[in-house]
């Protein structure tokens, strides 16, 4: 899905608002309730909106989505993300890889073009994926095993993790609103994630067009805390101002 300023005026007045009726967005946006329901459709699908009977209402910020269900979306979108990111990373560099299936995608990526890698993962598909080229050194992190998609957390991965300094963090994430602040489902994952930040000389966020402005429980942290930010297409307003005034780099994905 593309996201247009009409999609995010709908997801900012659901955000004020908590639920917002169908009737009352076309009225609003002076479109068709035909065009509003075909919106929360595309918005719902990218799981940034629950539909209700008559209106539209934050997806779940609970609980994510299934895994296989997440690594079928935007394929195409995860692709490009990654090769710009593989772009990015120079040939013997070391690597933190977190947990997420665009963090897969730059995984495949890697793999297919670079060589002498030193990659340390508490994902279980990324260092199935890096173990394929003979030229990479990939080390997966102790600790606990989540069996819904194959992500590693707990005290063990902590200190597992604490014990490098890396030159590159890619970092996944699930959410990111308007105010900069980073989101995701599980606090055991996030803390995984910041400490792969605090132990990297340069922070790089992975995220598809899907996660500007999807909700999420858990707060990893702010975005302004990333050098670079890799996605698919513009941010909103708001996040594309911090960026610019936190001084951190915007790279969009060639179509």
């Amino acid at each position: 899905m593309s996201r247009s300023p009409r999609h995010d005026k709908i997801l900012q007045l659901v955000r004020e608002n908590g639920f917002m009726p169908i009737e009352e967005l076309a009225r609003l946006l002076d479109v068709t309730p035909q065009t509003i329901r075909r919106d929360i459709n595309q918005l719902c699908e990218a799981n940034l909106l629950r539909r209700y009977h008559g209106g539209a209402a934050l997806g779940n910020s609970v609980e994510n989505e299934d895994y296989f269900a997440r690594k079928g979306k935007f394929q195409s979108e995860k692709a490009h993300i990654a090769d710009m990111i593989a772009r990015s990373i120079p040939d013997h560099a070391s690597l933190f890889m977190s947990i997420g299936t665009t963090i897969e995608a730059v995984a495949q990526a890697l793999t297919a073009t670079h060589k002498g890698l030193r990659v340390i993962t508490n994902n279980i598909h990324v260092a199935s994926i890096m173990s394929t080229n003979p030229d990479f050194t990939a080390m997966i992190t102790s600790g606990t095993v989540r069996a819904s998609d194959g992500g590693i957390t707990g005290v063990a991965t902590l200190d597992f993790i604490n014990q490098f300094k890396v030159d590159y963090a890619i970092i996944g994430v699930s959410g990111i609103e308007s105010d900069g602040s980073l989101l995701d489902f599980d606090y055991r994952e996030v803390r995984v994630a910041q400490a792969m930040m605090n132990n990297a000389r340069h922070r790089y966020l992975a995220a598809d067009h899907s996660k500007f402005g999807r909700n999420a429980l858990v707060r990893m942290g702010h975005i302004s805390e990333f050098h670079t930010v890799f996605t698919d297409a513009m941010p909103p307003e708001p996040v594309s101002k911090l960026l610019e005034e936190h001084s951190v780099r915007l790279v969009l994905s060639e179509a």
